[in-house]
């Protein structure tokens, strides 16, 4: 029997483009695009590897995630991290071998001010949020639950030392991607690396897109686009946001941070782990009933 794959368009390469011309082809047509020379003038081009981190920030400790859904129950807190470390710690840590221990949604640029100076914000036609630079670290192997962002922002989303694999979904699929009721996830128990057709025979049907970024390049993630990444090697991105040009997902965006967010949370409060099973059975049977 022939084995299966998920249906993944390559995202196109380029070398350099005019923002107006990146405003144009692609943020205006919500289009996905990895741009490889877009930072040559940039400091963290050429100092932000592991071993610079490590060496401005050593100290900071950090939350790290591990491959497991995200922590949720009644008894903690959404997002709690699973372990805590010294950041020159876990640089040596990603160093020795693979491990699935992830920094997530860590504003080190915060912590260490001096990492500050080696970027800035593009000059184009986007509302950039110029608090929340994040900064995201992974090892060899570890990944990222398939997910989109809550604000619907377009991302730009820079790599550096080290290779990833990206996975892309436009919003049309989600119809396909066993998203969770009242989240932002698909269903823990994909993996989009080793699709398991039998169990989640919806996915067959999702049409994406894939790019492996490698140091310096530049990922943009139009606004609702479900992605899921797999670090190739060690290695760490930064993602700079924009606020979303759709009138609609701007609405989308208020009504997930000021209303969706709160029910979940209350939810889960309230039923604890019945609440979790029920999202992710009613995923499950909800889907599937699409493709049979």
């Amino acid at each position: 029997m022939e084995k299966q794959e998920l249906q993944l368009e390559a995202i196109p390469k380029i070398d350099r483009i005019s923002f107006d011309d990146f405003h144009k082809t692609y943020v205006k047509n919500q289009k996905p695009v990895v741009i490889k020379n877009f930072i040559n003038e940039w400091d963290a081009l050429t100092k932000w590897k592991l071993d610079y981190i490590k060496e401005v920030g050593g100290d900071k400790l950090v939350p790290l995630y591990d491959n497991r859904e995200k922590i949720n129950t009644s008894k903690k807190k959404f997002n709690e991290p699973h372990l805590h470390m010294k950041l020159g710690e876990y640089v040596d840590l990603l160093k020795k071998g693979p491990t699935p221990y992830r920094i997530f949604l860590y504003n080190l640029l915060k912590k260490v001010p001096q990492l500050q100076n080696d970027f800035s914000f593009p000059k184009m036609r986007l509302k950039f949020l110029k608090g929340l630079p994040m900064l995201f670290f992974g090892g060899e192997n570890s990944k990222v639950f398939m997910h989109y962002d809550i604000d619907y922002a377009n991302i730009l989303h820079f790599h550096f030392d080290g290779k990833k694999r990206c996975i892309l979904y436009p919003p049309s699929e989600t119809k396909y991607l066993y998203k969770l009721p009242n989240a932002l996830i698909s269903h823990p128990g994909l993996d989009f690396n080793k699709p398991d057709f039998e169990k989640y025979p919806a996915l067959k049907n999702a049409k994406g897109f894939v790019a492996e970024l490698e140091h310096g390049e530049m990922l943009y993630m139009p606004e609702g686009y479900w992605h899921q990444m797999t670090y190739l090697t060690p290695g760490f991105s930064m993602s700079l946001r924009a606020l979303p040009i759709s009138k609609v997902n701007l609405s989308k965006a208020v009504y997930n941070v000021f209303v969706m967010r709160y029910f979940d949370n209350f939810m889960r409060k309230t039923l604890g782990e019945r609440w979790k099973d029920f999202k992710e059975e009613t995923a499950l049977k909800r889907t599937n009933e699409r493709v049979a």
